[in-house]
């Protein structure tokens, strides 16, 4: 009997399997990544069957030999467990699919239901590969690591890439060896500079965050007042350029920033050419008295 699983180093020819979609943005965005589609984890063969864990939210499909009344589809439930006939709730969560195989052949055997039974399990849909894409992208939901090829450039292209509105800069958490796992990832830099260690690899339950890009709004004499992207380090004199500079009517000896505090009131203070730009900052140049 043919036998399919799992296999992260796969190369065969798939068919899509159907993402979980959290919330939709526009498709358009800082990184306009060609849309990847998902994986039907039961198509894969069969070369490293215990590579994969079963867990919550997995579609099996279970066939008895000579036994069509304990043949089924069931889910994997959020307990880890799944109803079978006859046995009842069977706990299955963090076995492979050989190791299930054999626990509920034991069960049927053991009840005095089934004479030394022939069970195969196949996985139709796996969720323990998934990876969260949330925040300011193209199209939110869960992503297999498998299909995007298990790092965070792929997972980012399956998800449609950074919304306009997105940060450069995009979190990553998790766990790993156990331990809670957290990692900030400038992708305009790890593209930039085809630095590969930046592109990190993703396991399924990790989430991949994207907040909103810092902005900061200068208006007053200039010759484009407006919000704008705030860049790292940015100083008033680059945010005076960013706004195309100052108007025939202003000053640079007139500039006010406007900053909330730790309390959340908004302090009004005079700045100089190179004091710093936070973000939500309000600039404002004033208009020369002479």
């Amino acid at each position: 009997m043919s036998r399919y699983i799992y296999d992260r180093r796969a190369q065969s020819a798939v068919s899509p399997i159907v993402h979980e979609p959290l919330r939709r943005r526009p498709r358009a965005g800082l990184f306009a990544f060609c849309m990847v589609s998902l994986i039907a984890l039961a198509a894969i063969p069969s070369a490293a069957r215990a590579a994969y864990l079963l867990g919550p939210g997995d579609l099996l499909k279970i066939t008895v030999f000579k036994n069509a009344d304990l043949s089924l589809d069931v889910r994997v439930s959020d307990a880890g467990s799944i109803g079978y006939p006859l046995i009842g709730a069977v706990p299955v969560s963090g076995l492979t699919l050989d190791a299930a195989e054999k626990k509920i052949a034991k069960m049927l055997q053991d009840g005095g239901f089934v004479v030394n039974p022939q069970i195969s399990i196949l996985l139709t849909q796996g969720f323990n590969d998934l990876v969260s894409v949330i925040g300011e992208v193209n199209k939110s939901g869960r992503y297999s690591t498998e299909q995007s090829g298990g790092h965070l450039s792929g997972v980012l292209a399956s998800a449609g890439g950074i919304s306009p509105v997105g940060s450069e800069v995009v979190t990553v958490t998790g766990e790993r060896n156990g331990k809670p796992f957290r990692r900030e990832v400038d992708i305009v830099k790890m593209s930039s500079s085809g630095n590969a260690t930046d592109d990190i690899e993703l396991l399924g339950g990790d989430t991949v965050f994207v907040k909103k890009q810092p902005l900061f709004y200068i208006y007053g004499q200039v010759q484009k007042p407006d919000q704008y992207p705030l860049q790292g380090g940015m100083t008033v004199m680059q945010a005076l350029a960013t706004g195309g500079g100052v108007t025939g009517k202003g000053t640079q000896r007139g500039i006010v920033r406007h900053r909330r505090d730790a309390s959340g009131k908004v302090k009004e203070e005079s700045v100089s050419l190179d004091d710093d730009v936070q973000d939500k900052d309000v600039i404002y140049v004033k208009e020369s008295l002479f």
